[in-house]
């Protein structure tokens, strides 16, 4: 009884986990131990939270894309040095690794695709809509992956292919993280138009009272509009997390094509108003 008590209990200590496939046999199958990224994590998130302050204290765009830019054109010869020499790689690493993926370590870094990306939403888009473009940067894409990670196995993966636009979906992505950064750009698109809009100096694009602002005509105003807003948001917001775009890191490509979708349904709703 003791020996087989004892026996059990190694078999539920081994590092692989028995699996039965259809006919019934017994396989083993190895058990991955999550990475949560957690140091990355909330450095991503945490760039939400700055752009939050920054707009609500009424600090221009000029001086953050000049700031950003000022960092990047530091950021782009380190990597490209990390890259090249291996000692200066292993001083890099032992001091900033945590916030790398393993796959950014013999590749372009993140940082520089994130600052891109918000260089460029900054400089093209509506304040609110650069804003919000970053805020889906921040946390739909945390979501995404977090969720993903816990929750993706248990859920299809999502199609290769979005029915009848036939735009590209990783393989790798789950309908757990889609759900999840779709739920995230909608939350945030609803607090950052519903509440947090009016603490900024620059004209918004939507308000509570005027709705879409450029139409003037009061078109999607109230909860009616925070709701459709929100919503379209949303969907974009996991659509684009979800792409598969090559060779594109969706630090770059996630806010360009959240933010740009947002401001053209915007536009687009304000052409049939008129």
């Amino acid at each position: 009884m003791g020996a087989s008590a004892v026996q059990h209990s190694s078999k539920n200590s081994n590092a692989s986990v028995a699996a039965r496939k259809p006919n019934g046999v017994a396989v083993k199958k190895a058990a991955t131990r999550i990475d949560w990224e957690i140091p990355r994590k909330a450095l991503h998130s945490s760039i939400g939270l700055v752009t939050l302050y920054l707009y609500t204290h009424h600090i221009p765009p000029r001086p953050v894309i000049i700031a950003l830019s000022t960092f990047l054109a530091i950021a782009v010869p380190v990597d490209f040095l990390r890259l090249r020499s291996p000692a200066f790689e292993r001083i890099f690493e032992r001091y900033v690794g945590l916030f790398m993926r393993d796959s950014e370590k013999k590749s372009t870094n993140g940082v520089i695709w994130y600052l891109l990306g918000v260089i460029f939403v900054l400089s093209v888009y509506p304040v609110d809509v650069a804003v919000v473009s970053i805020l889906i940067l921040a946390f739909a894409d945390t979501a995404a992956s977090t969720i993903g990670r816990l929750w993706g196995s248990l859920t299809p993966p999502l199609p290769r292919n979005i029915p009848i636009l036939g735009l590209p979906l990783a393989p790798r992505k789950s309908l757990a993280g889609f759900m999840a950064a779709t739920v995230a750009g909608a939350m945030v698109v609803a607090g950052f138009w519903g509440w947090t809009v009016a603490l900024g100096v620059a004209e918004p694009v939507w308000t509570w009272s005027e709705g879409l602002v450029e139409a003037k005509t009061g078109l999607l105003s109230g909860w009616v509009g925070l709701g459709v807003l929100s919503v379209v948001s949303g969907l974009v917001s996991g659509v684009a997390e979800a792409l598969d775009l090559g060779s594109l890191d969706d630090n770059l490509t996630l806010p360009i094509i959240s933010g740009g979708c947002i401001w053209g349904f915007v536009k687009l709703m304000v052409y049939f108003s008129s």
